[in-house]
């Protein structure tokens, strides 16, 4: 069973940083980052499929960047100018094949615990 370790979640004002980190078990084709918040349905933030097929959530683009170290069968999520509406518990996810939807939950077989980042104004 392939499992999914997930660091660097927290806490940080409107207009910081945060990086995320996950680390699979294994090597994973494709993995992404996907968030959700009480009431709503969890949604894609950034994904990618091998190295160079990234797709990035409208809410994010500019301001997220999501990158993978395949040596360490890991993948990063830099967030910067954090907005409140960010705050969310943020999901890694993964799974072997490229997927064609990177920022849909469909497809992904494994899943990280989630971690919280909170962003206050």
């Amino acid at each position: 069973q392939v499992q999914l370790v997930e660091s660097g979640g927290g806490s940080v004002q409107a207009g910081g940083s945060l990086r995320l980190s996950c680390v699979a078990s294994d090597y994973m084709y494709t993995m992404g980052w996907f968030r959700q918040t009480p009431g709503k349905e969890r949604e894609g933030v950034a994904a990618l499929s091998g190295r160079n097929l990234i797709s990035y959530d409208d809410s994010v683009k500019g301001r997220f960047t999501i990158s993978r170290d395949t040596a360490q069968n890991s993948v990063t999520l830099q967030m910067n100018s954090l907005k409140p509406e960010d705050t969310a518990t943020y999901y890694c996810a993964a799974t072997e094949t490229t997927l064609v939807w990177r920022l849909r939950e469909r497809g992904y077989k494994y899943w990280g615990q989630g971690t919280q980042i909170t962003v206050s104004s």
